[in-house]
């Protein structure tokens, strides 16, 4: 198969499997009244997904070492399709959609990384980078038709439609994989170990320094989109004069869609400009305005909406670098392990992101509350202005 269109297919299925991954988030604000949940729940319920990517994805990526990253795949999309549809019709509150959200990010553990190396193993080595880059701005447009797609039918529909059109689009996903891509060996490492003996990645200093970025990005990024809607329904209910502005789940899709561009751009910069120290620029700039950004609420809801365009922005920007990075400096053979552990601490970072920013919340005095969000917010900047220390910390020597 063409590069070019390996490329489009493997990212189409990402984004079918993805439909279901940001709808809870996108309704946050009608789970939290129907449910009656507290900001520290809905936070545990969002983090619960990211939870169950973060400790199964070393074994699920580890596998691709082993076998065709195309069979951990199919399974995982065909699980994605089986938890969306579980969810429209069994999660009636805090415990049932807690379970359920972490089997969808068991799902997700079994197609975002393995669909990248199911990528790696089936592209020339000309075009890997530029191809990890683009793939890893699926992820964002993924995002982009989960919010999209969750706020245009859950609205008007409700939230079971919602979830049962996205069991529909992951089981799309599972054809459309197991009828185009044709099966292959993964190489074999120099040195083979057990599948989760990450130490002789713990020695590669270059790999560590991409990995702990990538944790503080994760962090930042899951709980900014996992609390956006919710922060601009809170914005939009302080204003004084009816709003023109397109509704939060909108604008929600619409920084996912510019992620996208900000994810590739940011890696060419990467790539011209030296990789380093672009994601320095990058953590430190997103860092900055997630410190004052919290405390905007009050402003003309315009104004907020394009703040929150330009942090989606600015967060995005180091994450292909990152993903590219750590995969350009991997030992051969262990690409497999290298991007479990990457996963592993940076959905890790991205389970607790959404968690801290509740519990930021009902500390600050609850959703309705300025302060609390600038605390919320203020959080997520501190957590990115500590990836520039341990990129530096762990720099070549």
């Amino acid at each position: 198969m063409p590069s070019v269109l390996l490329v489009v297919t493997i990212c189409v299925a990402e984004v079918l499997t993805m439909v279901g991954t940001f709808t809870f988030p996108a309704l946050l604000p009608s789970f939290i009244n129907e449910w009656q949940l507290t900001n520290t729940e809905a936070g545990w319920i969002s983090g619960m997904m990211l939870g169950g990517y973060a400790v199964s994805v070393p074994v699920l990526v580890g596998l691709t070492d082993r076998y065709d990253a195309k069979l951990i795949y199919l399974g995982g999309a065909a699980l994605a399709a089986i938890s969306f549809a579980a969810f429209a019709f069994i999660a009636e509150g805090f415990w049932s959609a807690l379970i359920l959200r972490a089997v969808s990010g068991i799902a997700l553990a079994a197609t975002y990384m393995p669909g990248l190396r199911m990528l790696v193993d089936r592209i020339n080595a000309q075009t890997s980078t530029r191809g990890v880059a683009i793939y890893t701005a699926s992820f964002s447009l993924g995002t982009a038709f989960s919010f999209f797609i969750s706020g245009e039918i859950g609205g008007p529909f409700g939230w079971k439609i919602a979830f049962i059109i996205a069991s529909v689009c992951a089981a799309l996903a599972v054809l459309l994989v197991l009828m185009t891509l044709v099966p292959v060996i993964p190489p074999e490492p120099q040195d083979k170990t057990a599948l989760l003996d990450f130490r002789p990645i713990f020695k590669n200093r270059a790999v560590m320094g991409y990995i702990l970025a990538y944790g503080v990005h994760s962090w930042e990024l899951f709980a900014f989109r996992s609390w956006l809607v919710a922060f601009l329904v809170f914005s939009f209910s302080l204003q004084t004069e009816v709003s023109s502005w397109p509704a939060p789940t909108i604008i929600a899709s619409l920084s996912a869609v510019l992620a996208v561009f900000a994810s590739i751009g940011g890696n060419e910069l990467a790539e011209k400009y030296g990789r380093r120290r672009m994601i320095y620029v990058f953590l430190i700039s997103a860092g900055c305005l997630g410190l004052c950004a919290g405390f905007l609420p009050a402003a003309p809801y315009w104004f907020v909406s394009l703040i929150m365009l330009l942090y989606a922005v600015l967060i995005q920007l180091d994450s292909a670098a990152l993903t590219a990075g750590a995969v350009t400096v991997a030992e051969k053979g262990r690409k497999g392990a290298t991007l479990g552990l990457h996963s592993l601490i940076g959905f890790g970072g991205a389970a607790a992101g959404p968690l801290v920013v509740g519990l930021m919340l009902d500390i600050g005095g609850g959703s309705n509350s300025v302060q609390a969000w600038g605390l919320g917010f203020a959080s997520m900047g501190f957590v990115a202005l500590l990836g520039p220390i341990g990129l530096w910390w762990y720099r070549e020597k």
